[in-house]
């Protein structure tokens, strides 16, 4: 049974109710209600679901966020991506969105894995910034291109994207997170929830890339049209024993900023040594706040 915190539960029902409508010409453009996965690599265990929020499921709509997990390339040299992708709310094609942003960022990041492992490893963060900044300029360019197909504004056909890099080399414990748009990252260490929220650069410093040890190539000019309309996010932190990385969209950062009963519930059942098992998660990512009805995706990440 799926629980809720606060006072009453919301007035929409918990589980299932209508289908999105299907056309039968374009059947891959169908969302399953929920998507769950999980890995572990290295000192971490990886959990990650997406659920169709209440009001989509009571409407009948297709859920707006798309998840992503892969993994790319093998042993100590792999790389774990985790994209999470939110739709623009009332568009008509916001699911189809969200998903070409995260395979499109899934491809890119595929093509330069072994590049941005070895940067991660070696603590090169200005090289890791400037270079996932690239990444993410191009896959919104490839979904502007993708509007102007299908005669929408870009802005119609477009998606927040977030991500977190994590090497399965048991001896790095940087974890990255880039993106651009609305959502969360949370880090709860010690039973204490800390918002990591990279600070949005002052104007004129958004291409400034962090210091590193050794000077990043020069980057291409970007193309204006291929540059999203919200600033570029970065963040590399260092891990320890015992912490829970939380990324996650709009719908759950909502809450977990907006409700204290949620965020003090998550937090007491996730310091624990042991990381929850698939279906535990998703029943926590599931937790129900009145008020909150859009869709829940979340990523949680357990140091041992």
């Amino acid at each position: 049974m799926i629980g809720h915190v606060g006072d009453r539960p919301p007035t929409y029902d918990p589980e299932p109710t209508a289908l999105p409508a299907a056309v039968p010409q374009e059947l891959d453009g169908l969302v399953a209600d929920t998507v769950l996965d999980g890995a572990r690599y290295g000192t971490y265990t990886l959990r990650a679901a997406s659920v169709r929020g209440d009001s989509a499921r009571f409407r009948g709509e297709p859920r707006r966020d798309a998840l992503l997990t892969a993994r790319f390339g093998t042993d100590e040299r792999a790389l774990v991506l985790v994209a999470v992708a939110t739709g623009a709310r009332a568009a008509d094609s916001a699911h189809l969105a969200a998903a070409d942003a995260c395979r499109w960022i899934g491809a890119a990041v595929g093509r330069s894995h072994a590049r941005l492992s070895e940067d991660i490893r070696a603590g090169r963060r200005g090289d890791l910034k400037s270079g996932l900044n690239r990444l993410t300029d191009r896959t919104y360019g490839k979904l502007r291109a993708r509007a102007a197909e299908l005669g929408v504004e870009p802005q119609q056909y477009t998606a927040g994207l977030r991500c977190l890099l994590l090497p399965a080399d048991a001896d790095c414990r940087t974890r990255v997170f880039f993106g651009v748009g609305a959502g969360g990252l949370f880090r709860l260490r010690d039973g204490v929830w800390h918002d990591l929220e990279p600070e949005i650069p002052a104007v004129g410093d958004a291409g400034k890339a962090e210091s590193s040890p050794e000077p990043p190539d020069p980057p291409d000019p970007p193309d204006p049209a291929d540059l999203p309309a919200e600033p570029f996010r970065f963040r590399g932190s260092v891990a320890r024993t015992g912490d829970a990385l939380l990324l996650c969209g709009p719908g759950l950062a909502e809450p977990m900023r907006g409700e204290p009963a949620l965020a003090e519930e998550l937090a007491a059942r996730w310091a624990t040594e042991e990381a929850p098992g698939l279906v535990p998660f998703l029943a926590d990512i599931q937790l129900r706040v009145k008020g909150y009805s859009d869709d829940r995706t979340g990523v949680g990440v357990w140091e041992a």
